[in-house]
């Protein structure tokens, strides 16, 4: 088991990064090399600043207000919490002690940053079965969903023990030392492996990995690209 707990911890985050890093970087040189389309593709009418816009576009989702309201509003909240979810994963690394520049606790929101981006997965999921978006699914889109929900509740799991319940036999300076540890390459998972909840880390390690991994080769990549598309269709 601790030979296991230690492959999930350390080799397997390094090379879940190295091939999110190497995926991006296909994906981004294939579309690069691909011939430019012969059609115009600024569809809207140009306004300026075309770059407030095109913010606007990227982060309001203006469209999708207009076409559907119910969905508009948990991808806004869905954002933002993977927002203040990657600034709280951010501050588990000693480096990163910047954000500490008005005290706070880690992580912020107090265990509802994670019960809000639950509550938008299992919308996104059961959305997924009515007739409308039933029809437009494939695998790749349960895969996805269904490896951010178990990354999500597993991860929500320790914070929500912490916070919620007062279980503190493992609290974030455990996990800076082992982020941190990883960070300098002299990896160190002896805090985060003696407690009896560390199984959860373990597997919140394990499904993050994983979803690491298929990120750029999955839809998620419309993160990377939907700054760039939205500059084209503005001009």
């Amino acid at each position: 088991m601790d030979t296991l707990n230690y492959i999930i911890l350390v080799p397997m985050v390094y090379i879940s990064f190295a091939v999110f890093a190497s995926g991006i970087v296909y994906k981004v040189v294939s579309i690069l090399k691909k011939p430019a389309l012969p059609i115009p593709l600024k569809i809207f009418p140009e306004k300026k600043p075309v770059w407030l816009h095109v913010l606007k576009d990227t982060f309001l989702m203006p469209m999708v207000f207009k076409a559907k309201p119910v969905m508009w509003f948990f991808l806004i909240v869905f954002h933002l919490s993977v927002f203040f979810l990657i600034i709280g994963h951010i501050e588990l690394v000693h480096v990163f002690s910047i954000f500490q520049i008005i005290e706070h606790e880690i992580f912020l929101g107090k265990g509802f940053v994670g019960l809000a981006l639950l509550i938008c997965l299992i919308y996104f999921l059961f959305r997924r079965f009515s007739s409308e978006a039933r029809n437009l699914s494939v695998p790749e889109d349960y895969l996805l969903l269904i490896l951010l929900l178990l990354t999500v509740i597993l991860g929500s799991e320790l914070d929500w023990a912490r916070t919620w319940f007062d279980f503190g036999e493992m609290t974030p300076g455990e996990y800076q030392t082992y982020l941190t540890s990883l960070l300098v390459l002299k990896p160190d998972i002896s805090e985060v492996t003696y407690s009896g909840h560390s199984f959860m880390l373990v597997f919140h390690v394990f499904f993050a990995n994983l979803f690491i991994m298929f990120f750029p080769f999955s839809k998620m990549m419309h993160a990377i690209f939907t700054i760039p598309l939205n500059k084209i269709r503005r001009g």
